[in-house]
């Protein structure tokens, strides 16, 4: 779902409004620019006066979060232009960086391995958000403090596949029959440097040699047919997911701890441009609470209720900033 991380070079996003209606190839989204009205629940209106222009990547949960900051801070009283859904996996990205938009939310692994080409592991979530905030203040762009949400790369099973082979982290893997060790993976992460590779490698059981995972057991298919492959257990016990994707719930999927930690965090964060955060704080103020509340079980959620249920992300956000008391109608 996250072409991103292939960090292959796209277009600059264009400010047309036939770009902004495009479909997002990786999920059933249909985003039309736009957001549902609301308030506060108080009626206040600490934006009023601001221009506000937020931007998002072209996949599911990245429209979503758009569509939740666009209506937060509209019913905040700013004058938001949904630029959300942008087209190409950087668009979004070079427009904030541009001055085209600014807000968008992104991911700490992606800011340091794809933008700032970083090669150093960093298994701290709090310590990689540090250094990739300070490393993109000089960029004019301010990383808020990370939502409770990471989606990163993960392995997961059927749940009852996983329960029968009593695996429940990554290291159980090795302890398994070969014939057992069968994985699904798409193409992108079987080349990647940071990939399935030394993935293997690093928890011992490595590609092809004596105790580790033969390669016919390891199939390489499109992401989504990854899914149900690893929800029959068939041809594979061990799928590569994004950890919250709203399929794992919905097919019963169990997520293996990474327990050695290779996956690089990849928290979702708020980023601002640095002039806008300076001269108007309460906008962090304002998603700070926001950002607290996404976890990974709730993304997964949300995500499902798009993906898998066909529901627009605009009413998905507005839906869940209202039960969470963050908003109200308007009368």
């Amino acid at each position: 779902m996250r072409a991103l991380k292939s960090g292959r070079p796209v277009a600059v996003l264009a400010a047309s409004a036939a770009l902004l209606m495009m479909l997002s190839a990786c999920g059933l989204v249909s985003s039309s620019g736009t957001y549902r009205a609301a308030s506060l629940p108080g009626g206040e209106r600490p934006l009023e006066g601001t221009s506000i222009a937020v931007t998002s990547k072209n996949f599911t949960e990245q429209v979503l979060l758009g569509k939740i900051t666009a209506t937060y801070l509209a019913a905040a009283g700013a004058d938001v232009d949904d630029l959300t859904n942008a087209p190409g996996s950087m668009s979004s990205r070079q427009a904030v960086l541009n001055g085209d938009a600014d807000i968008v939310w992104e991911y700490t692994g992606t800011a340091w391995q794809t933008y700032l080409g970083e090669t150093e592991t960093i298994a701290d979530p709090q310590q990689l958000w540090e250094r990739v905030r300070d490393a993109e203040r000089p960029n004019g762009v301010e990383w808020l403090p990370p939502a409770s949400f990471n989606n990163t790369y993960a392995f997961a099973a059927a749940s009852p596949t996983a329960k029968a082979l009593n695996v429940t982290k990554m290291s159980d893997i090795a302890k398994l029959p070969e014939s057992e060790r069968t994985f699904c993976i798409n193409d992108e992460f079987l080349s990647r440097a940071d990939g399935f590779i030394p993935m293997l490698k690093a928890y011992d059981i490595p590609l092809g040699a004596p105790g580790g995972v033969p390669k016919g057991n390891v199939t390489t298919m499109d992401s989504g047919v990854v899914y149900t492959s690893t929800a029959r257990s068939e041809p594979c016990n061990f799928g590569m997911v994004y950890s919250t994707d709203g399929r794992i719930k919905n097919l019963d999927l169990t997520v293996l701890e990474d327990d050695r930690k290779f996956f690089l965090p990849y928290s979702g964060c708020v980023v601002i441009n640095s002039g806008l955060n300076e001269s108007n704080p309460k906008i962090a103020e304002l998603m700070a609470p926001v950002s607290a509340k996404l976890t990974d079980p709730l993304m997964q959620e949300l995500n499902g209720l798009i993906d898998i249920d066909g529901a627009d992300p605009a009413d998905v956000a507005y839906d869940w900033l209202k039960d969470e008391g963050f908003i109200v109608p308007v009368d």
